[in-house]
């Protein structure tokens, strides 16, 4: 009894080490490591999710707002009014000065002003716009009526450019865009589950295809089915189409890159910091300034821009959210097709299928 004992304490500790090593090399090459490693990513990103949309949206906050200003400028009801308007905002406003309402009426058709002062013999005129930004012009009515009642000042506020009937809030065209960002890369990742054995020139051509289709889709649901947006039908469907193709490749691109752990990047680009910097459910002018200037160049600011213009400014679309979607979609295109070696997807050449 006493040698079996002396066995059990003499036995060599590196056994032990040795047994540790081989249960981490079983559970390593197991489905459980990627398996909890996805929970651990999937609480994380959960909290960073919910953080960042309450981060930008619980308490938007205006930093300069860009407003016309028409009239005396040195009108001393129009110093008191805007020096109380910032006090009433707790923001400076970025004024512009025009010498008719018709030129600063053509700057808010442009997008470069949100509003306009106009100094009157007999008072104030605050034009505000709520298709520039619902929230925005809301803080500019309220704070301007606030600053009439307190300081005498006769205020008129009216709103120049309002919103449509079925978008009272202005984030129909935010959500329209949001569904083509995450169906864009949720095409992308069953089309590597379902149809893995496409090669890279017909991974992209069936992007392109169900973006196409899924932009119409949406665009008749929300136009012709629904009646809550009168769309420009044509120019809408093909933002959303671009969208959705853009935001397939990028997958498709991060795919090619870091394989299985794709959706990672895909989801920091295009949904934690994409959608609550566009401009789509708070103004650009109430984001945190990194996020404002950030979200105009990535693909859903560059989205719901382009969307927004040709929804509510007709005439007067810009060129530089189209160049946005589509620098992402060829940089996307051209990583992917480089490095197509790499990616996971694609059927063997004939030569390869007797090996």
């Amino acid at each position: 009894m006493a040698d079996q004992s002396g066995s059990r304490s003499d036995r060599d500790p590196r056994q032990g080490g040795g047994a540790m090593a081989e249960r981490w090399r079983r559970f390593r090459d197991s489905p459980f490591l990627p398996a909890s490693v996805l929970v651990l990513i999937l609480a994380t990103v959960a909290g960073l999710f919910a953080g960042s949309y309450t981060y930008t949206m619980a308490n938007p906050t205006p930093h300069r707002i860009p407003a016309g200003v028409v009239g005396a400028r040195d009108d001393p009801r129009g110093v008191v009014f805007v020096e109380m308007m910032e006090r009433a905002l707790n923001a400076a406003l970025d004024l512009r000065p025009y010498d008719t309402p018709e030129q600063a009426r053509d700057a808010v058709e442009e997008q470069k002003i949100f509003g306009i002062i106009t100094v009157r013999q007999d008072g104030i005129e605050l034009d505000v716009s709520g298709a520039s930004g619902a929230s925005v012009a809301q803080l500019l009515a309220e704070a301007g009526t606030r600053v009439g009642q307190n300081t005498g000042i006769p205020v008129q506020v009216r709103d120049i450019k309002p919103l449509q009937r079925g978008d009272p809030r202005g984030l129909a065209l935010f959500y329209i865009s949001l569904a083509a960002v995450i169906l864009g890369f949720v095409g992308a990742i069953q089309l590597g589950v379902h149809a893995s054995g496409l090669n890279p020139g017909e991974r992209i051509a069936f992007t392109a295809a169900y973006s196409l289709l899924g932009g119409f889709t949406i665009a008749v649901a929300v136009d012709w089915v629904l009646g809550a947006l009168d769309l420009p039908f044509v120019e809408s469907w093909l933002i959303l189409a671009l969208t959705m193709f853009t935001s397939g490749m990028v997958f498709t691109m991060f795919n090619t890159l870091i394989g299985r752990w794709a959706i990672l990047p895909t989801w920091g680009v295009m949904v934690l910091i994409g959608n609550p910097s566009s401009g789509g459910a708070v103004s650009w002018p109430l984001l945190p300034s990194v996020l404002g200037h950030i979200g105009r160049w990535l693909p859903p600011g560059a989205s719901v821009n382009a969307q927004h213009t040709a929804v509510y400014f007709r005439g007067h679309q810009q060129l530089f959210p189209f160049l946005v979607l589509a620098a992402w979609a060829i940089l996307s295109c051209t990583v992917f097709w480089i490095w197509r070696h790499r990616h996971p997807g694609g059927r063997p050449k004939d030569g390869d299928q007797d090996r």
